[in-house]
């Protein structure tokens, strides 16, 4: 069932399928909903599915300020109000698992499950800040230099050999929004994760790598991981078979 709700003045979409106790499914940046669909249609077997279209994906409006995992994580809280869901198991993959570290840190879940999720802020090296500040340089001498329409050209230019796909795929909007999230440490929020947590990993992910994982292992009380030989961050989509095991096993026990 498709529907369509307001929250924080923005319209948000999301779909519930089956029928049982609640999952909240939370896609990664850069996706949607239907990117999580093979994982949807394996929890409906047992469970109350809401898979949501985070606010600037999918067909969820795109925020008209700066958010951050906070504000996300405040956008599924009033989802669970709105929608009357008692102690859901959260699902987040990538980003989506920024947001169920911060609500499984505050708010009662039966079970959290992470899947190849990002919430540690990765350590930078020299050549990572040259770049930055450089380029934050740019920005600022640029229009002295070659006016308005050249420095633009010259900036996206740049922005395209040294941004990250997600970064140049993104509206301007969506581009701040990713800047402040990716720098939002949230170790300090997994000791306070009361809920059984899987942690699910490509041993190839270089996005949130295998050290990440190991780090929320050792911080969050009750956790557990596997990890999949072969597989890069998309875990559930390289191994769906083996993933969709691990993850009836995990809801059922």
């Amino acid at each position: 069932m498709e529907k369509n709700t307001i929250i924080s003045g923005l319209k948000i979409h999301y779909t519930v399928q089956g029928e049982g106790s609640p999952i909240i499914l939370m896609h990664g940046w850069g996706c949607n909903a239907t990117t999580l669909a093979s994982v949807e249609e394996v929890a409906a077997e047992t469970h109350k599915v809401y898979n949501v279209d985070f606010p600037g994906f999918g067909e969820s409006q795109e925020p008209s300020e700066v958010w951050g995992v906070e504000m996300y994580t405040q956008m599924i809280e009033q989802l669970v109000k709105d929608e009357q869901i008692e102690n859901p198991v959260l699902l987040g993959h990538s980003f989506g698992g920024r947001v169920g570290i911060l609500y499984a840190s505050r708010n009662k879940v039966a079970k959290l499950i992470l899947v190849d999720a990002a919430g540690v802020k990765p350590r930078r090296k020299l050549k990572y800040y040259l770049k930055v500040y450089s380029f934050k340089l740019a920005k600022k001498l640029l229009p002295l230099i070659l006016g308005k329409e050249g420095a633009q050209k010259r900036i996206d230019a740049m922005r395209a050999k040294r941004g990250s796909s997600d970064y140049n795929n993104a509206s301007p909007m969506m581009r701040s929004i990713l800047s402040k999230v990716v720098n939002e440490d949230l170790k300090h929020c997994m000791p306070q994760i009361k809920a059984p947590t899987l942690l699910v990993w490509g041993e190839n992910d270089t996005a949130t790598p295998l050290s990440d994982a190991k780090i929320m292992e050792r911080l969050i009380p009750n956790a557990g991981l596997v990890s999949f030989p072969g597989c890069g961050h998309y875990s559930f989509l390289d191994n769906p078979l083996q993933f969709a095991a691990v993850l009836r096993s995990f809801l059922k026990s």
